[in-house]
């Protein structure tokens, strides 16, 4: 599910507790959490409603000005209707990890077997972390041509990357989290 930057910051600021979204199939579940710009959201509740049950209090929670507003937003859209509840969970725990470069050997290690894992069917890992570490805030698409890769699956890819604390997305491109550096320091050249 995807939010933009003032639905963001209205969850942050408890302003906004509500997001409607019409989908064939949500996105997101109850109690499942979501991560984001702000830090992770939780989801307490993901229920099938109709138009009907949208009042200004739900348009409100939802960051609309009226009923009226938040029934223009999902006007001509596909799919069911669905109310979502978030809320402000916390930070996003992948910042944390991003810092923690004081790598013992076993953790490196257990690292190196997690990029083993995914590159069993092609190897691209520490070509990505590589490439990033020497073009930081270098576009996705520029990088991606420079492997020859296409775009979105190389976003994908660095998206692993940073779930496991080694990248960090910046207005304009990656860079490596100080973990990444860390790992990337005691990989064996290629």
């Amino acid at each position: 599910m995807l939010l933009d930057r003032r639905t963001l910051e209205g969850i942050a600021g408890g302003n906004i507790t509500i997001v409607l979204r019409r989908w064939r199939r949500p996105s997101v579940k109850s109690g499942g959490t979501l991560l984001t710009a702000i830090g992770q959201l939780a989801i307490d509740a993901v229920e099938l409603i109709s138009e009907a049950d949208i009042d200004d209090a739900v348009a409100k929670a939802a960051g609309f000005g009226s009923l009226d507003d938040a029934l223009a937003a999902l006007a001509g859209r596909d799919g069911e209707l669905y109310r979502v509840r978030v809320r402000l969970a916390g930070p996003d725990p992948r910042a944390a990890l991003r810092e923690a470069d004081d790598l013992t050997d076993a953790e490196a290690e257990q690292l190196v077997q997690r990029l083993t894992r995914l590159d069993a069917r092609q190897p691209w890992t520490h070509a990505t972390l590589a490439l990033i570490a020497a073009y930081p805030e270098r576009r996705a698409a520029e990088l991606a041509e420079l492997l020859g890769r296409e775009m979105l699956p190389f976003k994908q890819d660095v998206r692993k990357l940073k779930a496991l604390g080694l990248t960090e997305s910046l207005e304009v491109g990656y860079r490596l989290s100080p973990r990444g550096e860390a790992l990337l320091s005691k990989l064996p050249p290629r």
